[in-house]
């Protein structure tokens, strides 16, 4: 019997080693990293959306991916921007002064409404364009030979569109609504423009 405990003595010693050496390592690996629960996109959402419960979920993410200006509550902001599936939700994402953040103190959101109401739909948030007053129609056809419409100039230039708002019961009448990123004496040359504004895409610096 002593003979036979013998021989399984190395084996057994060796098992234990192994196992002692398994639980250090299980004692030695750190813990899951803290996570923080935000909201997100339900699904792919389009800019203008207002958005609802169904529209957004709980995700958790590990402490240090958690972007800064995560809203706690989202349900009734419209959305400035698209949203992909699973995008945390920010303050840059939906109207309001979270739109700002990155550019310069001075810098102010202007609303400006746009005659062609098709060409405010090929802009995106993050396009810089020149505004400029259209050209002033002659008061009556008969006229124009002796009364030439007035030249179209620039109002203002390479100026970031903040948001494109959808359309609402004023834009067939009134033209189409946008946000752009301006400083004061910007904001006021559009708002001291009475003329029918149009637009040209610059490119981006």
């Amino acid at each position: 019997m002593s003979a036979r405990l013998a021989r399984l003595r190395r084996p057994l010693a060796a098992l234990f080693a192994a196992a002692a050496a398994g639980l250090a390592l299980l004692a030695l690996r750190p813990g899951p990293a803290p996570s923080v629960r935000v909201l997100a996109a339900a699904r792919d959402l389009p800019a203008g959306t207002t958005l609802t419960p169904s529209d957004l979920r709980r995700v958790a993410l590990p402490t240090a991916a958690v972007p800064s200006g995560t809203l706690r509550s989202g349900t009734g902001r419209v959305l400035a921007t698209p949203m992909r599936a699973g995008e945390p939700l920010t303050d840059t994402r939906v109207v309001g002064d979270g739109l700002l953040r990155g550019y310069g103190t001075d810098t102010v959101a202007t609303p400006v409404r746009m005659a062609d109401a098709d060409a405010v739909r090929l802009l995106h948030p993050g396009d810089r364009i020149d505004v400029l007053t259209s050209p002033t129609p002659p008061p009556f056809p008969e006229a124009a030979p002796s009364h030439p419409p007035g030249d179209a100039r620039v109002v203002v230039s390479a100026v970031p569109v903040l948001t494109v708002p959808p359309p609402d019961e004023t834009t067939r009448q009134q033209g189409a609504l946008i946000l752009l990123a301006t400083d004061r004496p910007q904001a006021l040359a559009l708002a001291n423009t009475t003329a029918p504004l149009s637009l040209t895409i610059t490119p981006k610096p």
